[in-house]
C-alpha cells in the first residue's frame, strides 16, 4: 500500500507548521505606539501632562508607579479626553480639573524617591503613546515651556531629554 502523503509534502507541512509556531511565540501582543507622552510644569509649578499625537488618536492617559515588578505598578492618576486627541499637541494639568479632560482617577499625592511613568492609550487598545518616567526631583528641574520625554533616535536608542515645547512639537514624532 502506498502512503497518501509523500515524505516531501509531509516535511513541507512540518516546516510550515514550525515556522508558524515560532512566529506566534515571538510576536508580542503589544499596542502600536503613535504618540509621545511628556511632562511639563505650569508657571505656578503644577504638573502638566503633555501628549504629541503623531497620526491616529489617543483617548486618555495614565500615571503609575514605574517599577520593574509589575505587581508594584500602581495607578496614581488617570484622565480621559472629552474628545479623542488627534494629530498635534495636547496639554492638561494633572493635579486639578482641566478643560477638555475628565479625571477618571484623581491624582494621588506623589512622593519623593518614587519613579512614575505617564503614557497615553485608546479605549479599544488600538494605539498608545510612548511613556515618560520621572521622579519629583525630575519634575522640580522643569521650567514652564519645557517638556521632559523619552526620545528615540533613528537607531532605536532611547534617552530621556528636556527640550523647549517648540522643539518637542517638531521632533517628538520623528521616530515614533
Amino acid at each position: 500500500m502506498q502512503p497518501t502523503v509523500t515524505w516531501r509534502v509531509f516535511r513541507r507541512f512540518v516546516g510550515a507548521f514550525a515556522a508558524g509556531v515560532a512566529l506566534a511565540a515571538t510576536s508580542g501582543c503589544t499596542v502600536p505606539v503613535d504618540a509621545v507622552a511628556g511632562i511639563s510644569v505650569t508657571d505656578d509649578g503644577h504638573l502638566l501632562g503633555v501628549m504629541m499625537v503623531c497620526g491616529h488618536q489617543i483617548d486618555g492617559a495614565t500615571l503609575y508607579v514605574d517599577s520593574a515588578d509589575v505587581d508594584s505598578e500602581v495607578t496614581v492618576g488617570s484622565w480621559a479626553a472629552d474628545r479623542p486627541l488627534t494629530a498635534g499637541l495636547a496639554t492638561w494639568t494633572l493635579d486639578s480639573p482641566s478643560a477638555g479632560w475628565t479625571a477618571t482617577r484623581s491624582l494621588t499625592p506623589l512622593t519623593a524617591k518614587t519613579a512614575y511613568a505617564l503614557y497615553g492609550w485608546t479605549k479599544d487598545n488600538s494605539w498608545s503613546s510612548s511613556s515618560v518616567s520621572f521622579t519629583l526631583t525630575d519634575r522640580d528641574r522643569l521650567t514652564p515651556e519645557t517638556v521632559r520625554y523619552d526620545d528615540v533616535s533613528s537607531n532605536g536608542d532611547e534617552s530621556t531629554i528636556t527640550v523647549p515645547v517648540a522643539e518637542f512639537k517638531a521632533r517628538a514624532c520623528e521616530n515614533s
